[in-house]
Parts: structure tokens; C-alpha cells; sequence
């Protein structure tokens, strides 16, 4: 049992990230005062938003330089604080060389920020930002697990550099995580593993997340001719801020987190938003054949190869939440409420236009 204490900052690296600015907001609301790790703090445009949340809320907001290849460069951040949350991660798939663009900062991130967690004395426990990809690689993975369903004991065995690298950048930056935490007995660790994450980003305009492209594809008209039946989970940015609060301040919190609240596909999340945005947008209504797609896919997108296809379109994604559910108390959005402010958020901004 692990008690921190809300009067002590607390660091947050990457704290500028989709997922992280929402935490960084569930914390300030607390009153919590947050130590925010991001790579340049000089850059106003980046943290503008985080500023605007601290001045709206109790708690208070300390910038601090933080580079996930640059070793020791979070141990000032971590300074006096119990509690480290990880969530600096590169989360893209257009990448020419996957060792430096993904493995790299994820793997020798992780272990630049528990090195220092080992060194600062004052940490007690730090959560790190996995996701359901350190468990599976492709949806058939789900199918053929013991009870049809991923669950906190499998990892991802399947990925490699060359097929799905940013699966396997995830499950070496978390078994590299684990295996640091194993060696020493100051700090315990606690990650979630999330699976697709969407909902309103806070600062959409500067997101490089994979989340706002698939959100541009559904309603730009990249799929107005079909959507792929898409195994895949889905879970909002919000709960997941919410997750990673609950991990970090639950005392019996331990070990892995499935953060899933919907088995869907990505037909499915674009016909969700057709009653309200189908008469302005070009959105998906029906499913693009799996034949088709082993056709022209592999020319449309280099991720879309047949091995890809094979393993996941017309696959159902099947994953176990009922441990966060049980021991952490959270309690997940509709999945209509998630697609819809995550729309509208990207209408808002001028990123998509009504035909």
C-alpha cells in the first residue's frame, strides 16, 4: 500500500501530450501543484494551454526542460515529488527508421526517468503510460486468447522492428520499466495500458497524436466510400487522464491496467457520429470489403499490408477492463459522447470543414 500526499508536487513528463494535458488538468483541479516536464519550455505555443488551465483552477504549474534521450534531464522535475507520472512517448506511425523515431525514446526514456526515480530520494511511486499494444499486436491476437479476451497477464510476442514497430517499441519501454522497477524496493510501479484513445484534445491545433488523424480520415472523406471493419479498442482521453489520477493516488493500486471501454471497429466509430454530422460530413455508412482492401491497401498505405489486413479487418477486438473497473472504481464514457466532442472539437478548430 502506497499513500501519497497531495500536499507534495507531483511530475508529469510529457505533460503537454494529448493525454497528459488532461491529467495536468484533473491534477490542478485538485490543487494539486504540478511539476511539467516538456522538451522546450521557451516554446509558448506548446504549454500556452497548460498555463490557461493553471490559472483556472487551485492548483499551481512549474515548467521544467525534460528530453527523453538526455540522461538525468527529469531528476530537478522529480525533485520533492512522491509521485511520477510517464507519459512522454512518441505515438505515430509514419516513420522512416523505427529504432530512432520509436524504440529509442521509448526505451531509453523509461529508463532515463526511473533511473532517476532511483536516485530522488523522495519518489514512492510512478506510473507509466503503457498501452494495450505491450499485450497484442493484431486483433486475431484477442480471438485466439484464453477466453477470447486480452487480459493484464499476456504480453505482446508477436511485433518486431519490421511489422507493427510502434506495438514493439511499447512492450520494450514497459518490460524495460518492469525490469528497472524489480531491482529496488523504494518505489512501486503501476502502468496503463490504454487501448485507442479519442475524445476533445486540449490543444488540437499543436496535437501530433495518431488520434486526430483517424478522426480527420473518418470525416475528411478518406473512408466516404467504406470504413474497415477495424478490430480495435476505444477509451476517452478524459477517463484515461481519470485512470492514470486513480492509479497514482488508489494506495492498493498495483501492477498493470486494461484502460478499454469499447470492443469496436473503425466502421462503427464513424456510423456512431452519422446521426448528428452525417448530413455535413462524408462519414463512413457502410463496411470497405476485406477483399478490396488486400487489393488496394498495401498501395493506399504501407501499414495496410496483407499481413495486417488478414489480422485484423473483419476481426473482433475483445479486451478484459474489469480489473480497473474493480479496483480503481472507474466508471467509462459512451462511446457516442467520445466521437461526437472529439468531432466537434476538430469542427470548432477549423481542421474539418462541412461539405
Amino acid at each position: 500500500m502506497t499513500q501519497i500526499d497531495k500536499t507534495k508536487p507531483v511530475l508529469v513528463t510529457g505533460a503537454n501530450g494529448y493525454v497528459a494535458s488532461w491529467l495536468v488538468k484533473k491534477l490542478l483541479d485538485e490543487g494539486i501543484t504540478v511539476h511539467a516536464a516538456v522538451r522546450d519550455p521557451s516554446n509558448e505555443k506548446k504549454i500556452k494551454h497548460l498555463k490557461e488551465l493553471a490559472d483556472n483552477s487551485k492548483g499551481t504549474i512549474k515548467f521544467f526542460k525534460g528530453d527523453l534521450l538526455d540522461q538525468g534531464s527529469y531528476k530537478l522535475a522529480m525533485e520533492g515529488c512522491e509521485l511520477v507520472y510517464h507519459t512522454a512517448s512518441p505515438f505515430t506511425t509514419d516513420v522512416k527508421d523505427p529504432q530512432k523515431e520509436l524504440v529509442d525514446p521509448a526505451v531509453k526514456g523509461t529508463e532515463n526517468v526511473l533511473v532517476s526515480a532511483n536516485e530522488v530520494t523522495s519518489v514512492k511511486r510512478v506510473v507509466v503510460t503503457s498501452s494495450c499494444a505491450a499485450i497484442y499486436t493484431d486483433a486475431i491476437e484477442t480471438v485466439n486468447a484464453p477466453g477470447g479476451k486480452l487480459t493484464e497477464s499476456m504480453w505482446n510476442t508477436t511485433s518486431s522492428l519490421d511489422y507493427q514497430p510502434y506495438s514493439y517499441s511499447k512492450v520494450l519501454a514497459e518490460k524495460k520499466a518492469w525490469e528497472i522497477e524489480k531491482a529496488q524496493k523504494r518505489w512501486d510501479l503501476v502502468t496503463i495500458n490504454m487501448s485507442l484513445v479519442l475524445g476533445p484534445a486540449l490543444n488540437v491545433q499543436n496535437a501530433t497524436s495518431e488520434s486526430v488523424n483517424i478522426l480527420r480520415m473518418l470525416g475528411g472523406g478518406e473512408m466516404k466510400m467504406g470504413a474497415p471493419k477495424l478490430g480495435a479498442g476505444l477509451v476517452d482521453v478524459r477517463d484515461v487522464a481519470d485512470a492514470h489520477f486513480l492509479a497514482g493516488y488508489t494506495p492498493a493500486a498495483s501492477g498493470r491496467y486494461i484502460t478499454s471501454a469499447h470492443n469496436t471497429n473503425f466502421l462503427e466509430m464513424g456510423t456512431v457520429l452519422l446521426p448528428k454530422y452525417g448530413d455535413k460530413f462524408p462519414l463512413p455508412k457502410k463496411a470497405l470489403p476485406k477483399w478490396l482492401l488486400m487489393l488496394v491497401g498495401p498501395m493506399v498505405n504501407k501499414l495496410f499490408t496483407r499481413r495486417f489486413i488478414r489480422n485484423n479487418v473483419n476481426i473482433a477486438w475483445n479486451a478484459d477492463n474489469s480489473k480497473i473497473k474493480k479496483e480503481l472504481g472507474i466508471t467509462f464514457r459512451p462511446m457516442k459522447e467520445t466521437m461526437e466532442d472529439s468531432f466537434q472539437v476538430l469542427i470548432d478548430e477549423g481542421i474539418l470543414k462541412p461539405k
